[in-house]
């Protein structure tokens, strides 16, 4: 009943949006005309200037932009008419919004969610309710050119809803870093905004490539990636976020190929990760706080990497599928991989004293002495 309560008001939306568009689009053109038959030249150019410098009306851009459009297919296979010409688009979850910011393309951002606040502009959008339950009301009210969704957290009954109505929405469903630079590229290519797209996904990659140089010679980390502590919630093997670890060098101790399985600490003790990974918003002096709390808790305490010390507060952006991610990625592989990214003086520096030792050690060795270098 909802569902239907909302389809049809979508309808009587779209048609009320259709008579406001012919005459704001007729109105246009008489002020043209009006504007191209005035007997004084100069007072010609300065009615033009006027109507100019006046703030354009989204039903009238909306209406002129569908007279050109293209056929695309996105991600989860829904084909659809889009603008050649975007002018006006909403973001239906974070990572998308970043994603337009991170193009510079906000200009064209006419509102988003309640959810989206990287970067902090975005909180000051229209916003068209959260990510799993929007307002379609909100969102036709925006004229958008395109609505942008994805996979990862917006329900497929909204992109279906939008589409019924006329509304173009295109959803892309990334499970790995190469699938989220694809999206990116396609969203810019949509935005009619190609070339900073191509640029900027080639900088990611190369970011990406030095990491992966970085790391190649050293063994992978074993993890335990926490989406949730209770109950305790883990990463399946085919989620964007298990890519993003191997990217960083690490590997998720939870072999399933459900997106998000519960796991019983009985298995994460008997898996003994060598690390922990949270995401949160805390700040570096809070993460010992949390260690110390997961040291009080029953189970948490006989993990290994919990009496180490070795958790690590990943930033949240290891949880958006955007360009963002690659920030995270670097952070992680640095927290994890200390060694890999020493200056090359202090490797140097690294090496004489393991081949000091290991001399000093062989000569040591039928003496029964150690070796004074390292106190081995």
């Amino acid at each position: 009943m909802r569902e239907a309560f909302l389809l049809g008001l979508g309808s009587i939306l779209a048609a009320g949006l259709a008579r406001q568009q012919f005459f704001a689009l007729a109105l246009t053109l008489a002020c043209g005309v009006f504007a191209c038959s005035a007997p004084d030249a100069s007072a010609a150019g300065t009615g033009a200037q006027q109507i100019a410098t006046r703030p354009a009306d989204p039903a009238a851009q909306t209406a002129a932009n569908k007279r050109a459009v293209k056929l695309v297919t996105d991600e989860t296979g829904r084909r659809m008419a889009v603008p050649l010409n975007v002018r006006r688009v909403v973001s239906l979850a974070p990572n998308l919004t970043e994603t337009i910011y991170a193009l510079g393309l906000d200009s064209k951002l006419a509102g988003d969610t309640t959810y989206c606040d990287i970067p902090p502009a975005a909180k000051d959008k229209p916003h068209v309710g959260s990510t799993q339950d929007p307002s379609l009301e909100a969102i036709v009210a925006l004229h958008p050119d395109l609505v942008l969704a994805t996979t990862s957290i917006n329900r497929a009954q909204t992109a279906d809803a939008l589409l019924k109505i006329g509304v173009p929405v295109y959803t892309s469903d990334p499970h790995t870093i190469a699938g989220m630079l694809s999206a990116t590229a396609t969203m810019a290519d949509l935005l009619g905004a190609s070339e900073p797209g191509a640029k900027l996904v080639a900088e990611l990659q190369t970011r990406l490539d030095t990491l992966h140089a970085a790391l190649q010679d050293r063994p992978m980390a074993h993890v335990l990636f926490v989406v949730w502590e209770d109950p305790l919630i883990s990463i399946g093997q085919n989620t964007f976020i298990a890519d993003a670890l191997r990217w960083a060098g690490a590997e998720s101790i939870i072999m399933a190929t459900q997106n998000w399985p519960q796991v019983s600490m009985e298995e994460v003790v008997r898996l003994q990760p060598e690390y922990i990974v949270l995401t949160a918003d805390h700040l570096a002096a809070e993460t010992h706080a949390h260690v110390h709390n997961l040291r009080d808790r029953p189970a948490w305490s006989d993990l290994r990497a919990v009496k180490d010390g070795h958790v690590v507060m990943a930033s949240d952006e290891f949880t958006r599928p955007s360009p963002g991610l690659v920030d995270a990625i670097e952070s992680l592989a640095h927290e994890l991989h200390p060694g890999a990214f020493a200056p090359k003086a202090e490797n140097s520096k690294m090496k004489m004293e393991n081949g000091a030792c290991f001399y000093a050690a062989t000569a040591a060795a039928g003496s029964g002495r150690g070796c004074g270098t390292c106190a081995r």
